[in-house]
């Protein structure tokens, strides 16, 4: 029994050593890049902070996720079905959750896309949401967005963010703090932020008639394949 204890202990410092405070340094990453506009940089941000902090989820609460890889809704939906927890997330998580899966993973233009700069605040929802589980205390699942309310406050034991809030001579302190409105050590009643919106044609899409060609010097995922295919068919 001890050595099972023991076992388990390790596998939950993975979890959380992998995927938690790696999704934590990411989620400063991801806002640095919304701060200076730099697009493609917030989207994958976003995408990999959401995936790391849904994959400590999923093995904290030994939740089988071997075919999940970059799937976000893949993830989501094995955290709903397993029976064991439900996340709650509000709808404006979600809509950002199941944009950042379509558009984020893609790094390369292989797809055409559009950023708004103000998704930060998004980012900062979803983080807030969802960081609530990577942990298996049940204190910080009990606290609530409500409508019109300003974000409560929690703190999870360890936590690299908790470690970052508190140490002002910390490189990170600045950019993870910046009109944050959800993560803090005080409570912001407004936050000022200047919009950008950022968008681009992929190549591809502009000329599908390219890809067998390209195909021959790079990989591309098979469902992207598919798609391009489908919009070069003749009607």
């Amino acid at each position: 029994m001890n050595s099972q204890a023991n076992t388990d202990g390790l596998i939950n410092d993975f979890a959380v050593r992998c995927f938690r405070d790696e999704g934590d340094e990411v989620y400063i990453a991801a806002r640095m890049a919304f701060r200076a506009g730099l697009a493609v940089n917030a989207l994958w941000g976003s995408q990999q902070t959401v995936e790391k902090y849904l994959k400590c989820i999923l093995l904290l609460h030994w939740i089988p996720a071997k075919r999940v890889f970059h799937d976000l809704r893949e993830a989501l939906k094995l955290i709903e079905t397993s029976g064991k927890l439900s996340l709650g997330l509000s709808g404006r998580t979600m809509e950002f959750v199941e944009r950042v899966d379509e558009i984020g993973r893609f790094r390369y233009l292989e797809i055409s896309r559009v950023a708004y700069g103000l998704d930060i605040v998004n980012l900062d929802r979803a983080v807030w949401e969802l960081r609530r589980y990577c942990t298996l205390s049940g204190g910080p699942r009990l606290v609530k967005l409500r409508q019109g309310v300003r974000a409560p406050s929690y703190q999870l034991v360890g936590g690299y963010l908790e470690k970052v809030m508190g140490d002002t001579r910390d490189p990170a302190h600045k950019p993870l703090l910046w009109n944050n409105a959800f993560v803090g050590l005080r409570h912001r009643r407004k936050i000022s932020l200047k919009t950008w919106v950022k968008c681009a044609n992929a190549p591809l899409y502009l000329n599908p008639q390219i890809l067998s060609e390209i195909l021959n010097y790079i990989h591309l995922p098979k469902d992207l394949i598919n798609a391009y295919r489908s919009h070069t068919r003749p009607d």
